[in-house]
């Protein structure tokens, strides 16, 4: 009997040294992964969403809070966001708070395991437009609308939420204020903040993308942030289309300047940052390469201005070509969710740019066609005083200096010439009215 004790002993530390992390990390208080998103939803903000979903997941979060606000975002990255949703293990809740979730920020909304919206914001109006507001194909876009739609209904039927609002939201750009979603079943909740929120929902029994019952426990809970990182920080920003375009301009008129003025260097280093932060946007945000090339097209007219004589054509053709590439460059094809640059905007830094390009044309070929004033060739035909006589040589005064020159036929002190050729450092003249001989 001594024996079976002696062995039971060790197994029982064994077994209790197993269970005694697990019961240890139960026992600590209960961890919310907290995140705000305050931009349109494309890669960059995306990318953030997700990781701290992946997050989320790692750290066994009771619960992941998503602070919401957006005017919409584009439908590739509002998929992965929805997707990462539906799959994920920790429950998410979004709280629509400053103004709105429009467009990309309702899918993610409903997609949520709870939704919640502060008292003034509204959600909706989830009908795809395109870029810069001009319309698409009619075809084409019935095919996204349908496609859309068929969408969020399964976002909404997965969610238990009002499918008929939901699809009005995508079909008649249709917006709801905080109660009417709350009395329409878009949405679960309206808080004024986090500590309201956390009240209500503690709690509340949610079903993980597993088929798991999970009941929240947030009572003491440690709240998490997360912020983005730099470089998500300063991508998000570039891949702003409206940013983006005020690069191309800038780029655009830095490297006019350092082809035109060759040696300034500053114009072509701005330059060339402002297009590689540019090429940079175009690898986040949709753009169609037509107007890409247009602009490139604009910019090269400019420079062939300068040396070849086309009384302005050039000029001319390079800034319809610059306007035109510029307003045509965000006409992605169809599937963006509220995101739109205005086009007062792309017309404003458009025409700016490619009338200053226009403007510094002139003035190059201007100063090209006026007639050489310095050097020697600055001195032909110029006239001065002769402060001795000449016969054949003498001394003149011209251009503010003093100079050995020589002529044909004498001429007198204090008399007017001209100058006729200048030879190394002596000149040939004339006096003034006479004939040459």
């Amino acid at each position: 009997m001594k024996k079976k004790s002696n062995i039971r002993i060790p197994i029982l530390l064994l077994i209790v040294s197993c269970w005694l992390p697990s019961w240890a990390s139960r026992a600590g208080p209960p961890t919310i992964l907290l995140i705000e998103v305050d931009d349109a939803i494309q890669p960059i903000t995306s990318q953030f969403i997700l990781q701290a979903i992946e997050q989320a997941n790692q750290m066994k979060a009771e619960l992941m809070i998503l602070s919401l606000q957006t005017p919409g975002g584009l439908v590739t990255a509002t998929e992965e966001v929805v997707d990462s949703m539906l799959r994920s293990e920790t429950p998410i809740l979004v709280f629509v708070e400053g103004t709105k979730a429009a467009s990309a920020g309702f899918f993610i909304t409903i997609a949520s395991h709870v939704a919640v919206m502060a008292p003034g914001t509204r959600i909706g109006a989830a009908h795809p437009v395109s870029l810069v507001g001009s319309s698409q194909d009619d075809v084409m876009m019935e095919k996204i609308v349908n496609d859309l739609a068929a969408y969020v209904r399964t976002i909404a039927e997965n969610r238990g939420r009002n499918v008929e609002l939901a699809e009005q939201a995508v079909r008649e750009s249709r917006s709801f204020t905080e109660r009417e979603a709350l009395e329409g079943n878009l949405i679960d909740f309206i808080c004024r903040d986090l500590d309201e929120i956390l009240e209500k929902v503690d709690g509340r029994s949610l079903t993980t993308a597993s088929g798991v019952e999970h009941v929240l426990r947030l009572e003491g809970a440690e709240i998490v942030r997360r912020e983005m990182t730099v470089r998500q920080e300063i991508l998000s920003v570039i891949a702003n289309p409206a940013v983006s375009i005020f690069l191309l301009g800038i780029g655009a008129l830095g490297l006019y300047l350092e082809f035109s003025h060759p040696g300034l260097i500053l114009p072509g280093v701005l330059g060339g940052i402002c297009l590689l932060l540019f090429a940079l946007s175009v690898q986040i945000i949709p753009i169609n390469f037509i107007g890409l090339l247009l602009i490139l097209l604009g910019i090269l007219l400019f420079i062939l201005e300068i040396k070849v004589i086309s009384y302005g054509m050039l000029t001319v053709g390079g800034l319809a070509c610059f306007v035109l590439g510029s307003l045509v460059l965000f006409e992605n094809p169809p599937g963006n969710l509220g995101i739109r640059v205005p086009t007062e905007i792309i017309l404003a830094v458009s025409l700016t740019a490619g009338l200053l390009m226009a403007f510094l044309t002139y003035l190059v070929v201007s100063v090209h066609r006026r007639q050489i004033r310095t050097g020697h060739e600055g001195m032909h035909a110029e006239t001065g005083l002769a402060i001795t006589s000449i016969d054949p040589v003498g001394r003149v005064f011209i251009h503010g200096e003093y100079w050995n020159a020589r002529s044909i036929r004498a001429i007198e002190k204090g008399r007017k010439i001209r100058v006729i050729e200048v030879i190394n450092l002596e000149i040939q003249v004339e006096e003034v009215g006479s004939t040459p001989g």
